[in-house]
């Protein structure tokens, strides 16, 4: 194990949850990075493709899902990636099981948004972005995470974001990092040998879409009749009923 940052970090305890299962496993609490996916990405690049946890204090470049922008300050958001040296047969659905582990780690009143947010009240509580890497013939499987433990500002937003500390206000970025970690690794690990099919009746009682009107971002708006077997949004058009597995998706109309 490797751990550099404060002692309120659970790293020790995640590190013997975590290394029967991954005996090479690492947790790294770094004080600032650009993106904690970036460092995971280029390791793997380079050939470092070891089993790791890696948590960003302060993230300067934090990303998003469509090379949207996560600013993270410390003690206001848990950011962290995990790497893992795999290669899923179907990667349809993995943004949704990690969503649904991480809600389950969290408390009954999360829900989830197709296709990568936690959402509480109908507010982005957090988000999750998904990458691989390979090298000489080694592939990386990236999961990054961030959620939101404070308020967050909303300038230029529609809605403001949603906090943990208004469902758990005692909660620190520490605490809730011992919550989600071990869970997550194991449903990823999971998810690589059994597909997201298993969880599809798990994700649909967390499902913030089901039953109302959407639009996406390809231009298509109609009734979410919720997820398929491999993770698809389930769509009711005027068309007829269509699967999507990749799209923007908005509860607002478009104006």
């Amino acid at each position: 194990m490797r751990s550099e940052g404060p002692a309120h970090w659970p790293a020790e305890t995640i590190w013997e949850q975590v290394h029967p299962l991954l005996p090479d496993f690492t947790v790294e609490i770094l004080p600032e990075i650009d993106s904690s996916n970036s460092e995971l990405m280029r390791r793997a690049r380079a050939g470092r493709c070891e089993p790791t946890l890696l948590v960003a204090e302060r993230q300067s470049a934090g990303r998003g899902r469509m090379g949207r922008v996560w600013q993270s300050s410390p003690g206001d958001s848990l950011t962290f990636s995990i790497g893992l040296p795999l290669s899923p047969r179907d990667w349809s659905g993995l943004s949704l099981a990690i969503g649904l582990s991480l809600a389950e780690s969290l408390a009954p009143r999360v829900r989830l948004k197709w296709p990568n947010d936690l959402w509480l009240d109908d507010r982005k509580l957090g988000g999750i972005l998904v990458e691989a890497a390979s090298s000489s013939g080694r592939s990386q499987l990236v999961v990054g995470v961030g959620l939101n433990i404070r308020a967050r500002p909303a300038e230029g937003m529609h809605t403001a974001p949603a906090a943990l500390n208004e469902l758990l206000p005692d909660l620190s970025a520490g605490d809730c990092l011992a919550r989600v970690a071990l869970p997550l690794i194991q449903t990823v690990l999971a998810f690589a040998s059994s597909g997201f099919a298993p969880l599809q009746s798990r994700f649909e009682a967390r499902d913030a879409l089901k039953g109302r009107q959407v639009h996406t971002s390809d231009g298509l708006q109609g009734l979410a009749l919720g997820v398929s077997a491999v993770g698809a949004l389930r769509l009711q058009t005027a068309q007829g009923v269509q699967d999507i597995l990749s799209a923007d998706i908005s509860v607002r109309p478009f104006t």
